[in-house]
């Protein structure tokens, strides 16, 4: 017993002489270091980022977090630390046990006085966590133990001992690094400390901040375990806003013949829709219904018309089919195939480019800059270029200059970047004006715009715009307009200028895409046989009870218009095609959707007419030859017995592929998989796999639609 009782007061006497008296001040000065440390940890060198979702609620909603932050290690190293804070805590009293427990005085052993507290150090080491009054612990003490917690293995008490004989009262503990040693900080990086090395802050220091318990880690005494780096994030940009526009326009309706027998449109030979399809589902996504323009799909592809005789500037197909989406109705197509000139004429050329912030993207200014070095290599000796470029401010980039100069315009090209807003409306105005300047006897002047449409400074006045382009359209210069990228794509605005312009719009998503627009297809881009083309088709109530134009309702034209010579109407190229598609249903038909009126006179076939030669309806075109102002009339009937046109089947699938992706209603229950059986048994030649390409973007909406 005795044996126990000295070795009991060897150990008290131990804890008398090594560890320090209690000190308030100190004790103070510690817990405030402690809490300012233990702030600072949480906070990060980076400004608050801001962030739509709002602050959670609540007096608990700290706790709440730090909860869910600690991960198992750091719930062990907590527990721990509570455990050696509670074994602190518990010992003191062990040394104010009555005598009777040790069996009376101090079994010969000389009391030894406690040092003097050390001097007030720099920095806060070990040694002032461990000269905090025992048993005195409050509210204040969880800065120590909220440092204490993330230590990998928390000092027992016997180590202090050992640690007073290594480093001196007022020695700052060793600094531990992050990272091993020899290892150099990163440029720029934040320095680390440990929490025991750091700065002492005055006391009574109001507490930062603080973030989360999961990002404080701290080191042992004697070097041991280095911190772990609080984890850095970049910031992830947020997308940009999806600004796209699309011209607005209700599918056009079945149409009673009795009660409205004439439909007038105007001729469309833009082909951008169709790319726009194939670059949404090719990105995986459906495409919106507003870019959906069947017309535009249909003429994507070519068909085998017949071309003109004579001095005519283009020849009128019109064929008779069954449709395929609703039994009991017919197809009626009208082809327009334009003539090809043995010669092209010179071209005066101005490339205005959209260089604004918007066109930095890989598939804008760069495909852009890509697509214009194919179209060079198309020009000839007696073509010339000028480049007008357009951001924030206009400016002409490139002098009038002969397309054989390749060098001098490439490099042109290669010096423009993207950056600033977008001055669309000076631009055109400079681009017009270099037209002007370039204008030579024979030669055809246009200015092609390259864009992705974000015309968001400039147009003050849209109205005044489309004035100003009319006007420069009465001169001669024509404007065609070529889209690139997504995301922020005006579509409408481009469709509008191109209209106004007398012009075409294609949307280039790819270099096979420029190729065909640019290479292949470059002469009916620019040389102009036709302007202010319209249709018009009066139906034969007598053989035809409803009808419907499928597609062309951005083109749509009041029935005046036809004969008007001041309406704008579109053009058609040298060697361009046009398909129109309407959907009839003739007299009897058990198709019929609209019930005949009750008080209409009954509709007849003439008696001037034998079944034989019945006339479905007649067909009226007018057209100006370019630089003219007066309209030219051809007049052609659509037969009842006239048969299919080459193609029907495929320019059918199509159509109803576009009818689909648009969600229309009058095709019943024709599907996905109904358009590729069609496209797939009308593929016929496709030496550039367009077709095919349109079979596989079928297939490809169809499981994007399950």
């Amino acid at each position: 017993m005795n044996d126990d009782a000295d070795d009991l007061n060897d150990l008290k006497d131990l804890f008398d002489t090594e560890l320090p008296k209690p000190d308030p001040a100190r004790r103070a000065d510690a817990i405030a270091l402690a809490m300012k440390n233990f702030d600072r940890t949480q906070e990060t060198a980076d400004a608050a980022r801001q962030t739509s979702e709002s602050q959670p609620k609540g007096i608990f909603r700290g706790a709440i977090h730090m909860l869910f932050q600690m991960n198992t290690r750091a719930v062990l190293t907590a527990t721990t630390a509570l455990a050696a804070v509670a074994l602190v805590a518990v010992i003191p009293v062990v040394t104010r046990m009555p005598d009777r427990l040790t069996g009376g005085g101090t079994g010969g052993r000389t009391e030894v006085a406690a040092p003097d507290p050390a001097p007030q150090p720099e920095v806060f080491s070990a040694d002032d966590v461990q000269a905090l009054a025992p048993g005195e612990a409050d509210a204040g003490d969880l800065s120590i133990a909220a440092e204490e917690e993330m230590a990998e293995a928390p000092l027992p008490p016997v180590a202090v001992t050992e640690a007073l004989e290594e480093f001196s009262a007022d020695a700052p503990m060793p600094r531990v690094s992050g990272r091993p040693a020899g290892d150099a900080v990163p440029q720029g990086a934040p320095a680390r400390q440990s929490a025991t090395s750091r700065t002492m802050a005055p006391a009574g220091a109001a507490p930062q901040p603080g973030g989360t318990f999961g990002n404080i880690v701290s080191g042992r005494v004697n070097g041991g375990i280095a911190p772990a780096p609080v984890p850095q994030f970049e910031p992830v940009p947020a997308p940009m806003p999806d600004t796209e526009a699309f011209p607005e326009a209700e599918q056009n309706p079945i149409k009673v013949t009795a009660e409205d027998p004439v439909s007038t449109f105007s001729i469309d030979v833009d082909t951008a829709s169709w790319s726009i399809i194939r670059n949404s589902l090719t990105r995986g996504m459906l495409p919106p219904e507003d870019a959906v323009r069947i017309e535009e799909m249909v003429n994507y592809f070519s068909y085998d018309y017949p071309a003109p005789e004579g001095d005519a500037p283009f020849a009128t197909h019109i064929g008779v089919s069954d449709s395929p989406w609703r039994e009991g109705t017919q197809l009626v197509q009208i082809g327009l195939q334009g003539m090809l000139p043995d010669a092209r004429p010179p071209m005066n050329l101005v490339f205005l480019i959209d260089t604004s912030g918007s066109m930095q993207d890989a598939n804008k200014l760069p495909l852009l800059k890509q697509s214009f070095r194919l179209m060079l290599g198309q020009l000839g000796e007696d073509d010339m270029v000028s480049i007008v470029t357009y951001a924030g401010s206009a400016g002409r980039v490139l002098d009038p200059t002969k397309a054989s100069e390749r060098q001098t315009i490439l490099d042109a090209l290669d010096r423009l970047e993207a950056g600033g807003s977008t001055a669309g409306q000076a631009g055109l105005q400079q681009a017009y004006a270099t037209a002007t300047g370039m204008a030579r006897e024979g030669a055809v002047s246009r200015v092609i715009l390259a864009t992705d449409g974000d015309f968001n400074v400039g147009i003050s006045d849209p109205d005044a715009l489309k004035d100003y382009i009319e006007t420069q359209r009465g001169t001669g210069t024509y404007l065609s307009v070529l889209g690139f990228g997504r995301g922020n794509l005006d579509d409408a605005t481009m469709q509008a200028l191109a209209q106004h312009g007398n012009g075409m719009a294609a949307y280039i998503d790819t270099l096979s895409e420029a190729q065909k627009v640019l290479v292949d297809q470059l002469t009916g881009a620019l040389v102009p046989i036709a302007d202010d083309v319209k249709i018009q088709v009066e139906w034969n109530p007598a053989q035809v009870a409803e009808y419907r134009l499928i597609g062309y309702e951005t083109r749509a034209l009041r029935r005046q218009d036809f004969n008007n010579d001041k309406v704008d109407a579109g053009e058609i190229g040298a060697g361009h095609q046009v398909t129109a598609l309407y959907e009839i249903t003739p007299v009897g038909s058990g198709a019929r959707m609209t019930d005949p009126l009750r008080y209409a006179p009954e509709q007849v076939a003439s008696d001037q007419a034998d079944t034989e030669s019945a006339e479905l309806g007649f067909l009226r075109l007018r057209y100006k030859a370019p630089g003219e102002s007066e309209s030219r009339l051809i007049e052609t009937p659509v037969r009842l017995d006239a048969g299919a046109l080459p193609q029907a089947d495929w320019a059918a699938a199509i159509a109803g592929f576009g009818q689909i992706l648009k969600g229309s209603d009058l095709i019943g229950d024709w599907s996905m998989g109904d358009a590729i059986a069609l496209a797939t048994g009308a593929r016929g030649a496709d030496p550039f796999g367009y077709r095919q390409e349109a079979i596989n973007l079928m297939r490809l909406a169809e499981s994007l639609q399950r």
